[in-house]
């Protein structure tokens, strides 16, 4: 780990978590919680296994991480967060809202897992009807991205876990643009159906966690068409 030699907070943080692939290893276990060496690797496509291996030994060292020993079925060791580690969420979120601005388009070969729904819909949905019934909207993205994601509207809180839902209220299929795109408000339902995104069951529920206008310079609709 390498240091920038500076007496100041910003770079003694850098110096921890500043290298290539740190804070996205910080994602994983933020958005995965505690994950096997393989569930890591498949949610940082492009990393080398030798340099994956580097960064959790620097991160363990540093205290950010901790490994444990999982009983069986799963007999391995467990990455999870420590304490230090998972105050750096805010750190997340924040940097996650700031280059939403640079998710117009994905390049040609950009990666994407379900999981990582979490960070922009948790910037821009908000239960608005707190007192209403519970409802949950499943996200399905094409093949090779993952699991299914729900989002779980409830007494005012907005959730986002992988998996399906029992009986959801919404179900979206389609590229990951397309659904942040009718989440954030940026597309309408018809626009969104046009573009290719399958739309079941009751599209009213967006409203109740949709902002009131497309106010995130994320997804302009003119840039949706992949």
């Amino acid at each position: 780990m390498r240091s920038y030699g500076q007496y100041c907070s910003v770079a003694k943080a850098l110096d921890v978590v500043g290298d290539r692939w740190t804070l996205l290893i910080i994602r994983e276990l933020l958005t995965q919680g505690p994950c096997r060496y393989t569930d890591l690797k498949n949610g940082l496509p492009g990393i080398a296994t030798n340099l994956l291996s580097e960064r959790l030994r620097d991160l363990e060292s540093a205290g950010l991480i901790q490994r444990t020993e999982a009983p069986p079925p799963i007999a391995t060791s467990l990455f999870g967060l420590t304490e230090a580690g998972a105050e750096l969420e805010p750190v997340l979120s924040s940097l996650g809202g700031w280059g939403l601005r640079y998710m117009t388009g994905p390049d040609d070969g950009d990666e994407f897992r379900s999981h990582w729904f979490v960070f922009p819909v948790s910037l821009f949905l908000r239960d608005r009807d707190p007192g209403g019934p519970p409802v949950a909207i499943e996200l399905r993205t094409p093949p090779g991205t993952g699991r299914p994601a729900v989002i779980e509207i409830s007494g005012g809180a907005v959730r986002t876990r992988l998996g399906t839902a029992a009986a959801p209220d919404l179900v979206l299929t389609g590229t990951p643009k397309l659904i942040l795109g009718l989440l954030s408000a940026y597309l309408t339902v018809p626009e969104a159906r046009d573009l290719g995104l399958e739309i079941s069951g009751d599209a009213g529920v967006l409203r109740r966690v949709q902002p009131d206008s497309a106010g995130q310079p994320l997804l302009a609709s003119g840039t949706l068409r992949a």
